[in-house]
C-alpha cells in the first residue's frame, strides 16, 4: 500500500482524471513486487528427484561395479556422471531384499517389520501357501498387511503440505486396490502406478495398465515414463515439486530393444565371456554378467536417467535440484532367469546376504556435497524420508519417519554414527531364500535364520564382505551382543514370526 501522507499530498496536488491515472500507473507495479517474491520463495526450495530401480545389483552400474572378475558388463554412462557429480554410498541398504517392503519403508521412513509390510504385495499368507511352492517348508511364512496404509503420511504428502508438486511414474506395488494407489498418497499425478510388480503387457506397447495410456506399438516403457516425468518437469519448473521415477525396469520379464540386445550379444562375444554358476542352498548362482538382454534393459534405464537429467539442465533447474538414485532391492541372480551377479557379494534378490539388500546409492546435492566423494557410512531405505525433508529445510515429523536419520551430516563430509540397521523377512523367497533375520552394527553383521537347526551367521563385513567365514562360533561375545540388538529390536516394532508349518511335520 501507498503510505497515507504520501497518497494525501498526490491527491492534493493532482487534479481530474490525470490524478487517477497516475495512481493506477503507481499500482500497476504492484505485481512485479509479488512476482519477485515468488521467485525468491521458489530459489529457496529445492526440487527433488529421485529414481528407483527394480532388481538392480549393486555391481550392475558402472561407478560400482568393482567386481572380482573386471569392471561391470553394463555400460550406464548417465548414473555414473551422476555419480561423478554427487555422493556415492558404498554401504547403502534396502529396508527388504524384496521389492514392496523397501517401497514402503521409502514411503513412510519406517521399517517393514514395524508396519507388518515384509513381503512382496501378493506374496502367499499363512492361510494360502497350501497352493504355494513352499506348501512343504518347515515353517508357514508370518502373516502381513499387503497395502501401505492410508494412515501413513507418506514422503509425498509431507512435501505436498509444504506446497510442493509432487508426481510419480513407474512401479508402485503398494496396494491390491486402487484406493491405495499413489493418487491417494500423496502424489498429484500418478503416470502409470498401480497394483502389479511388473509390467503386465511387457516393456513395450500396449502396457496393459490403467494408470498408463498406451503409447503406439513397440514404444518402450523406460522412455515412455522418462518423458512424462520430463514432461512434468518442464510444465512445472516454476513451482517446487518432488518427482518419483520408479522404473519398472529391470525387473522380469527380460525385454529390451533388439538394436541393445545385439550390441552386447556382441560384447559378449568379443570378451570370450561364457556363462558361469554357482551354488546357493537348493538354486544355481549366476556368476559372470553377461547377459546381453539384461544388459540391454539396464542401458535402457540409464537412458531414461540421461533424458530426466538433461531436462533438468535444459530447463535451468539442474543446480537447484536434488537428486538420489538407488534400488530397491539386490540383483536377481539364483532365480528366473538369473540375469545379473553380485560378485563379490553373495547371493542377491530374496535373500538376506548382501547380494540381496546392499544397493547402488548416491546422492547429488548442488552444492553441498562433493564431486566425486565417497562414503562408507551405513544407511538404509528408511533414512530418505528425514534426509529429504532436512536437505528441503522442510520441517521433521518425527512421529512418523521413526526408524529413519537423516544423513545430512555425511552429505556434507562429516562422520556419522547411524547406529546398527536391521531387516526382518519372515518368509520364503521366490529366489531361494529363507525366513530369517539381520543386524548390522558398524563391520559386523549377524544373520538369525527360523528354520530348525540353522542358527546364527556372524560375518565381519570389513574383511569378508562376501560371507563366506561364519565367526559365530569364533566370536560368542558379538554373535551374543548382536542376536541380544536384533532381539530387543523385533520385540520393540512388534515383528511378527512365522510358525511351525503343520503339513511338513506330516510328510
Amino acid at each position: 500500500m501507498m503510505p497515507r501522507n504520501v497518497a494525501n499530498t498526490v491527491f492534493q496536488i493532482a487534479t481530474g482524471i490525470a490524478s487517477l491515472l497516475l495512481i493506477l500507473l503507481v499500482g500497476c507495479t504492484k505485481p512485479a513486487t509479488t512476482t519477485t517474491t515468488a521467485a525468491n520463495d521458489r530459489k529457496d526450495k529445492p526440487n527433488v528427484v529421485f529414481f528407483l530401480v527394480d532388481d538392480l545389483g549393486w555391481t550392475d552400474i558402472g561407478a560400482f561395479g568393482s567386481r572380482s572378475d573386471g569392471p561391470s558388463f553394463y555400460e550406464t554412462p548417465n548414473v555414473d556422471a551422476l555419480t561423478a557429480k554427487g555422493m556415492k554410498f558404498t554401504n547403502a541398504y534396502a529396508a527388504c531384499p524384496v521389492c514392496s517392503p523397501t517401497r514402503a519403508s521409502i514411503m513412510s521412513g519406517k521399517y517393514p517389520a514395524r508396519m507388518n509390510t515384509t513381503d512382496w504385495f501378493g506374496a502367499p499368507q499363512p492361510t494360502t501357501v497350501s497352493k504355494h511352492w513352499t506348501k512343504g517348508k518347515p515353517l508357514l511364512p508370518a502373516e502381513y498387511l499387503e497395502n501401505l496404509p492410508l494412515a501413513e503420511t507418506t514422503l509425498a504428502e509431507a512435501f505436498k503440505s509444504n506446497g510442493y508438486g509432487t508426481f510419480f511414474a513407474g512401479k508402485w506395488h503398494l496396494g491390491e486396490s486402487d484406493e491405495f494407489w499413489p493418487e491417494h498418497q500423496g502424489f498429484d499425478v500418478n503416470k502409470g502406478g498401480w497394483t502389479v510388480g511388473s509390467p503386465r503387457g511387457g516393456y513395450f506397447a500396449p502396457y496393459d495398465n490403467p494408470r498408463l495410456t498406451s503409447g503406439p506399438d513397440g514404444e518402450h516403457l523406460p522412455d515412455r515414463l522418462a518423458r512424462e516425468t520430463v514432461a512434468y518437469i518442464t510444465e512445472n519448473k516454476d513451482k517446487p515439486f518432488l518427482a518419483y521415477l520408479s522404473f519398472y525396469s529391470v525387473h522380469t520379464p527380460l525385454q529390451a530393444p533388439k538394436d541393445l540386445i545385439e550390441k552386447y550379444e556382441a560384447k559378449k562375444k568379443k570378451l570370450g565371456l561364457d556363462d558361469q554358476w554357482g551354488q546357493e542352498g537348493d538354486n544355481k548362482a549366476r556368476l559372470v554378467q553377461c547377459l546381453p538382454v539384461y544388459a540391454a534393459m539396464v542401458e535402457s534405464m540409464d537412458k531414461a536417467v540421461g533424458k530426466v537429467l538433461d531436462a533438468l539442465k535444459a530447463n535451468g533447474l539442474d543446480k537447484n535440484t536434488i537428486v538420489v538414485f538407488m534400488s530397491d532391492n539386490g540383483g536377481l541372480a539364483t532365480a528366473e532367469g538369473h540375469p545379473t551377479s553380485n560378485l563379490p557379494l553373495r547371493a542377491g534378490k530374496g535373500w538376506l546376504y548382501e547380494g540381496g539388500i546392499r544397493e547402488p546409492m548416491v546422492i547429488h546435492w548442488p552444492g553441498v556435497t562433493k564431486a566425486g566423494s565417497i562414503t562408507d557410512q551405513e544407511m538404509i531405505s528408511t533414512d530418505f524420508y528425514p534426509t529429504l525433508l532436512d536437505m528441503a529445510g522442510l520441517p521433521a515429523l518425527p512421529k512418523q519417519h521413526v526408524d529413519g536419520v537423516s544423513l545430512v551430516p555425511a552429505l556434507k563430509g562429516k562422520k556419522m554414527n547411524r547406529g546398527p540397521i536391521f531387516w526382518h523377512y519372515p518368509h520364503y523367497g521366490n529366489q531361494g531364500g529363507s525366513p530369517g533375520s539381520a543386524v548390522r552394527y558398524g563391520d559386523w553383521k549377524l544373520i538369525e535364520w527360523f528354520e530348525p537347526g540353522r542358527g546364527l551367521e556372524l560375518y565381519d563385513l570389513k574383511t569378508d564382505i562376501g560371507e563366506q567365514n561364519n565367526l559365530a562360533d569364533k566370536n560368542p561375545g558379538k554373535t551374543l551382543q548382536l542376536h541380544t540388538i536384533l532381539q530387543n529390536w523385533r520385540q520393540d516394532v512388534g515383528a511378527r514370526l512365522p510358525s511351525k508349518n503343520p503339513m511338513a511335520a506330516q510328510k
